[in-house]
């Protein structure tokens, strides 16, 4: 008997991964039921070779669905998620609603496996923010052999990253640039065709902007509290793909060759690292991948113990869909959870 799942926010670009993924990865689902707002009921998306028509998520019984895998953003979620818990269903939340909850589990599977057991508190769990996950998933490996002090962060993050808006904002201003069309910013505070935005989410009273500030609390909450960490993160015109320029302080000395290594045997890590013309990969190689990409692997020499890395990776896959897919695997692979049609 397969397990019973919900797709919230399954017409967004991240739903609609969300589907990809479960079908790719061939997760044990009984039943695939997506869901949206009332307006989308009765679209149609795909999962597979089938096609699925929405359902109205505002009307949905959870009560014999398993787990909910929810992309239809933080005050849908913070309305629904609790509600959905209460019915027995397992909400994996990909919205930033619970992340700073102390009673909700904070996972990415290849950092912190260990923390989903508590998810019982409220039955929901959440996925981190994009830029947060491919950072910690290049970071814990090396945490473990030489103890991180102190990150610093650039990061390059795709137009996706903002949803279908930003995408079709970057698409209209660059053919407007070449058929001389006015170019108008409505999704982006400033022009984002042939341009890079240095701000990502609201700006916050230190100056700092919540994106940035996701980084430091989530990199704390999964990782180690000990660490420090300050990021600048960019908005950039690519369509899919986060980058990040990343230099790391350890405690312990760490060699390029070392962390060579290491990052090529660690889970969920593949390492592109030639120095020469492309020895190393960009946000166009990462679409449609599940790795998180490291390249760019070389001592710093202004700090004892010091490292700088390239790291990239598919914001709506391991950013986002694929992340949320892997903590329901982790579910069903410690067996805490069972699917309630068969329990029935």
């Amino acid at each position: 008997m397969g397990f019973k799942i919900a797709v919230a926010g399954a017409t967004g670009n991240v739903g609609r991964e969300m589907l990809n993924i479960l079908e790719e990865r061939g997760f044990p689902a009984g039943e695939i039921v997506p869901l949206a707002s009332r307006r989308s009921v009765g679209t149609e998306v795909s999962y597979g070779d089938k096609t699925l028509k929405v359902r109205a998520l505002e009307s949905y019984d959870f009560s014999d669905t398993d787990i909910c895998l929810m992309s239809a953003g933080g005050s849908v979620s913070k309305e629904y998620s609790p509600r959905i818990g209460r019915q027995g269903c397992v909400v994996i939340d990909n919205s930033s609603a619970w992340r700073y909850d102390q009673d909700v589990p904070l996972i990415v599977p290849e950092v912190n496996p260990d923390a989903v057991e508590g998810f019982r508190k409220k039955n929901i769990i959440a996925n981190p923010n994009c830029s947060t996950t491919q950072l910690v998933v290049a970071l814990k490996p090396l945490h473990d052999a030489a103890t991180i002090k102190r990150v610093v962060v650039s990061t390059y993050q795709s137009v996706s990253g903002s949803g279908k808006e930003g995408m079709d904002e970057l698409f209209e201003q660059t053919r407007a640039v070449f058929v001389a069309d006015p170019i108008e910013a409505k999704k982006f505070t400033k022009r984002i065709a042939f341009n890079c935005i240095p701000h990502i989410d609201v700006f916050m009273e230190d100056g700092v902007t919540k994106e940035e500030w996701k980084m430091v609390a989530e990199t704390k909450k999964m990782l180690d509290s000990k660490i420090k960490l300050t990021a600048t993160c960019v908005r950039v015109p690519v369509f899919v793909g986060h980058s990040e320029a990343v230099n790391l302080e350890f405690e312990k000395p760490l060699t390029a060759d070392e962390a060579r290594e290491i990052l090529r045997e660690a889970p969920g890590c593949l390492v592109v690292d030639k120095r020469e013309d492309g020895g190393y990969v960009t946000p166009y190689e990462s679409a449609g991948e599940d790795a998180t990409y490291i390249s760019r692997i070389r001592e710093d020499s202004t700090v004892e113990n010091g490292l700088a890395l390239w790291v990239v990776s598919d914001n709506l896959r391991k950013g986002a869909a694929l992340n949320t897919v892997q903590i329901a695997e982790l579910l069903l692979s410690r067996g805490l959870i069972t699917p309630k049609k068969a329990a029935a």
